[in-house]
This record gives structure tokens, C-alpha cells and sequence, in this order.
């Protein structure tokens, strides 16, 4: 069986490969081939802005991972184009990075992208496997050292609850799921040990920083206005990154499973111990 990886050079694909190990059997794709030449693995061009190179990178290719692409906006199209290709290609399975509850009930901005993907990958008659990611723990780095520099910890969140998963965890999951056999037609929420809101964020950033932390609840305006004064975030982006608490007030984020540990042997790690507390 040969596995592709798509968007091989970004930190999730890279780090897929990493934990695949042996790589004689695994094709990495990317527009910047050079990136990832020291895993060892065979390396092809492929640019999703340049659809026609896909089918040729993912030629003799079993299983594809398809990671998500960062360009909120157009990247419906994108994925479109690479399920196409993938069919084309003779790829049997597309194992795709989503998020957890991508209906219509879930008002983060990328919901409906991964919805649609979703929809895509199911219409193309491939076999699938859905990883739906809660959302990293990693990118809780930057709101820390916000809140340790300020002592607030200002959030739209309000008390709903995220079980913060690590990119690591779900590189791993995803190596597994490339791999191992019986994840076809399957659909798992790839999270953290548990779930945690603002309050227990703020007790966490406190802990770190050795400062007391207080929580600022703020609605979705005055919340992205926040992040344009403060962040010099475009107005359109801090709209943006608000419907993420959105989304977390809404519960479609208090998703916490087994998921890590069951496919990966290893138990998920926690935003604890990624803050090094």
C-alpha cells in the first residue's frame, strides 16, 4: 500500500510522516519540494492553485491524506479539485482533516469549508475517514502570554467548555488511521483529555505566569474589536477568529474522546503539559 500526504511540507504533514517511520512506501506531495527532502521519502510537486500537477503527484497512491488548507475562502474549490485528482490518480481512500461538529449548527468561520469538503470526499464514492480535530492546543501559546502580559484573559467564549487537542496528537492519530487497517468509512473527533473554558484557561495562564488572571466576558463585537485595537488584526480576520468562541459558547466544541489513545496506544496530552505546568 503507498500513502500520499498532501501539504507534506506544513507542521501537521510533516509531522505524519515523521510518525509513519518507515517511508519507503509513503509519497510525499508539496510545492515546496525542498522542505521536506531530509524525511527520506519520495517527494513530488504538487500545488493546489495548480490543480493540473495533482494527478501526476498522486499517482500509484492507496491512501491520501488530505490535509486542510489554510486559505479560508477558496479552499472548497482546492480540496474539489484534489478529490478529482485523487480519483483520477486511483486513490482508494482519502483520509481528510476536519473539525468536530462541522454542520450547520457550528458557527466557526471554517465549518462550512470542511462541511463542504466533507460532502465533496462522500459524493466522489472514495472511501473515507473524517479526522474532525478540535482545535489545537498549541495555538493556546499566544493567548498565555496575552493574558500572563495583561492579567486578563478577555474571551467571547463565554462558559462553554473545548477539549484542546495538540498538533502532535493529531499527527499521530492521523499516521495510524494511513496505516492501520479498518478506518475506512469512519469518523473520529481527534481531542484532548478534557475539556476546559475560560475560567479553567485563566487558572492555567496563572499558574504559568505566577499572576492572577482575570476573565473579561466580552460579546463577538467587542471581542474582534479587541482584536483589531490591540492585535492590528484587519477587521474581516478579528470577525474572523471571534466565531471560534462563538462556536465554543455555542457547545459544538465540548467534544471530548478516546480517540488518541485507542488509535495510538499513547494517551493524548494535555494543555497542562503543553504549557509545561
Amino acid at each position: 500500500m503507498t500513502i500520499v500526504i498532501s501539504g507534506a511540507s506544513g507542521q501537521l504533514g510533516r509531522r505524519t510522516a515523521q510518525f509513519l517511520s518507515d517511508l519507503d512506501d509513503v509519497v510525499l506531495v508539496t510545492r515546496t519540494p525542498d522542505a521536506v527532502a531530509d524525511l527520506g521519502a519520495e517527494v513530488r510537486h504538487g500545488d493546489f492553485d495548480q490543480p493540473d500537477t495533482l494527478p501526476a503527484a498522486f499517482a500509484g497512491g492507496d491512501v491520501l491524506l488530505l490535509v486542510s488548507l489554510p486559505t479560508i475562502g477558496a479552499r472548497v474549490e482546492q480540496h474539489k479539485a484534489a478529490i478529482a485528482a485523487a480519483a483520477e490518480a486511483g486513490i482508494r481512500r482519502i483520509a481528510y482533516t476536519s473539525i468536530v461538529n462541522p454542520g450547520p449548527e457550528n458557527p466557526a468561520v471554517v465549518a462550512a469549508e470542511h462541511r463542504a469538503t466533507e460532502e465533496a470526499i462522500l459524493a466522489s464514492g472514495l472511501e473515507y475517514t473524517f479526522l474532525r480535530n478540535n482545535i489545537y492546543a498549541d495555538l493556546q501559546h499566544a493567548s498565555a502570554q496575552a493574558a500572563i502580559d495583561s492579567g486578563r484573559l478577555v474571551t467571547n467564549a463565554g462558559d462553554g467548555r473545548t477539549g484542546y487537542v495538540t498538533r502532535e496528537d493529531c499527527a499521530a492519530v492521523a499516521a495510524a488511521v494511513l496505516r492501520g487497517d479498518g478506518h475506512a468509512n469512519q469518523i473520529y473527533d481527534v481531542t484532548g483529555p478534557e475539556t476546559l473554558d475560560a475560567n479553567d484557561l485563566a487558572a492555567l495562564y496563572s499558574e504559568l505566569g505566577g499572576k492572577p488572571i482575570e476573565v473579561v466576558h466580552v460579546d463577538d463585537a467587542a471581542y474582534a474589536a479587541g482584536l483589531v485595537e490591540h492585535a492590528g488584526m484587519p477587521q474581516a480576520v478579528a470577525e474572523a477568529y471571534a466565531t471560534f468562541g462563538a462556536a465554543t459558547r455555542a457547545g459544538v466544541l465540548d467534544v471530548c474522546t478516546d480517540v488518541v489513545e485507542r488509535l495510538t496506544g499513547r494517551k493524548p496530552t494535555s494543555l497542562r503539559t503543553l504549557l509545561g505546568l
